[in-house]
């Protein structure tokens, strides 16, 4: 069950402050793991304890710090209850991601009585695992500095700014996949992970203005003059697709790159939509 916006948050009353800091964000991770791990999302993959057979390994085997290593190259991350104290930001997102992928929801199994040993789980759900992981996590994560969720890939990206959503998950009405949808796409993906830089959220920039720029005939057509000639003005005079004296790079990048971005993306939206309402009609 996901939890629900209460009065101060659903008003936008909440303090700055209210937002998650890296050691709370730790506690409140670690107490949705034991939870899970505590109904049976672990074992098929990370095993249990039993009084009888002691540990009886899962699937990924008995050393899982070297399946950890194997993924993440970090070591000293396991087990959780006992290293997350020291975690960094970069060790815990990368914790996330890696038990996102190995959680998966319990189904059947028994109930071993002897001395209250507890559920013991043969027959999974990944999908339903790793939905459940999801919720989870990321009714905390989006309260952490800028917001951030885990996406169904597994991979964590910022949260989309608010009311903006829709237009960054709609369908892109084009088959053109080389020239539009793709880059799109790449586009997205630069600008909205976790470890995006400046530099990465410009390119992302230039790859909706190539878009634009391939669909520029169609712009003339489409948009009145001014407006065709402003979106490239945009790309061309601050600092995104050329680099020159001219140029106007003095402004605040966290909050220009944001707008830039999605009126670029819903534009190409708008354009596509405009173009197929036209050869349809």
């Amino acid at each position: 069950m996901n939890r629900r916006s209460y009065y101060s948050a659903r008003t936008g009353k909440l303090p700055d402050n209210a937002k998650l800091d890296l050691q709370t964000l730790k506690k409140l991770f670690l107490s949705i793991y034991n939870k899970l791990e505590e109904e049976g999302y672990f074992q098929k993959y990370f095993g249990y304890w039993c009084v009888d057979e002691e540990d009886v390994k899962g699937e990924l085997g008995s050393n899982i710090d070297a399946e950890i290593f194997l993924h993440l190259r970090k070591e000293n991350l396991w087990p959780i209850n006992q290293k997350i104290e020291n975690y960094s930001e970069d060790d815990l997102f990368d914790i996330i991601e890696f038990i996102h992928d190995y959680t998966s929801r319990p189904l059947e199994g028994d109930y071993h009585r002897f001395n209250d040993c507890g559920m013991h789980y043969h027959k999974f759900d990944d999908a339903q695992g790793k939905e459940k992981f999801r919720n989870e996590v990321n009714d905390i994560l989006k309260d952490y500095n800028e917001g951030y969720e885990v996406e169904e890939t597994g991979e964590i990206f910022t949260v989309p700014d608010s009311g903006l959503e829709t237009i960054l998950n709609a369908d892109i009405p084009s088959d053109d996949k080389k020239n539009i949808s793709n880059k799109i796409e790449a586009a997205k993906l630069k600008f909205r992970r976790r470890s995006s830089s400046w530099e990465d959220r410009r390119d992302a920039l230039r790859d909706l203005a190539d878009v634009l720029e391939f669909l520029r005939e169609d712009a003339k057509k489409l948009l009145t003059k001014p407006d065709e000639a402003d979106l490239f003005n945009l790309a061309n005079n601050f600092g995104i697709r050329h680099h020159n004296a001219k140029q106007k790079t003095d402004y605040d990048e966290g909050i220009w790159f944001s707008w830039i971005f999605y009126y670029y993306l819903s534009t190409i939206h708008a354009l596509l939509r405009l173009k197929k309402k036209s050869e349809n009609e």
